[in-house]
């Protein structure tokens, strides 16, 4: 791997992601895979955190609000992060990597409770980090949850795993002719709306200066390449291309 890009990063994981192509319950195939590269950018020095939605097994806002009110709701869907951090701890640590699930949520039997100064001197020993429970309050999605903690955390860059290459200006699963961006303005993205993280997240990140990094986690060894490689998926920062 050529020299890394960054020494801390958070990584931002949809529940989706870890159901692979169902979109819901487990793919194992693809968390392992996910914690294989996550093993290598230890190994390779950088320090990772990991903030993880709960869609593979509940999503809070989609659920009926004439049966549950938004506070219920949002709850439920961040006890659903909490117990996906807790395969990928499980996975983890079957790789060999020493990992560490926080919660936002008080869940004292599952996760210890989040907070940034005791998270900051695990990942300086080297542990990785998984952050469950969202920003621990309804009505926020785990995107700012990911902002968030980066900027509490001092990240040099939060990156945005999908299941498409980058941020296009229209769906590419409905135009053949989507444009890919290669580079973006926090300001272009909340001008346009393009919709690749929430608004909150974005001002977020534009407030403390972090880059987003926006890329394709299918992709074969895609982690890797976006610690290493500037040109893989869009960069989003203070300038456009």
């Amino acid at each position: 791997m050529p020299a890394p890009l960054y020494k801390r990063i958070v990584l931002k994981i949809s529940g989706e992601a870890l159901g692979g192509k169902a979109g819901h319950g487990y793919d194992w195939d693809v968390v392992q895979g996910l914690c294989r590269d996550i093993d290598r950018l230890v190994r390779d020095g950088i320090q990772v955190a990991m903030v993880i939605g709960g869609g593979n097994i509940l999503r809070g806002r989609e659920l009926n609000p004439d049966r549950l009110d938004r506070n219920t709701a949002d709850t439920m869907g961040m006890l659903a992060t909490v117990m996906n951090g807790l395969a990928l701890r499980a996975s983890l640590q079957r790789q060999g990597v020493t990992a560490r699930l926080m919660s936002a949520l008080q869940v004292s039997q599952a996760a210890q409770l989040y907070e940034p100064f005791s998270a900051k001197k695990y990942l300086e020993r080297g542990e990785v980090l998984i952050l469950s429970g969202g920003t621990g309050h309804p009505f926020f999605s785990t995107d700012t949850g990911a902002a968030l903690r980066a900027a509490e955390l001092g990240a040099e860059a939060l990156l945005k795993a999908t299941n498409v290459p980058g941020v296009f200006d229209r769906d590419p699963h409905k135009f053949t002719t989507a444009k890919l961006f290669a580079r973006l303005s926090y300001q272009s993205v909340i001008e346009k709306g393009l919709g690749v993280m929430d608004l909150t997240a974005v001002t977020l990140c534009k407030e403390n200066s972090i880059p987003i990094r926006v890329f394709d986690l299918r992709e074969k060894e895609a982690l890797i390449k976006v610690c290493s490689d500037s040109a893989v998926g869009t960069i989003i920062s203070a300038k456009d291309e």
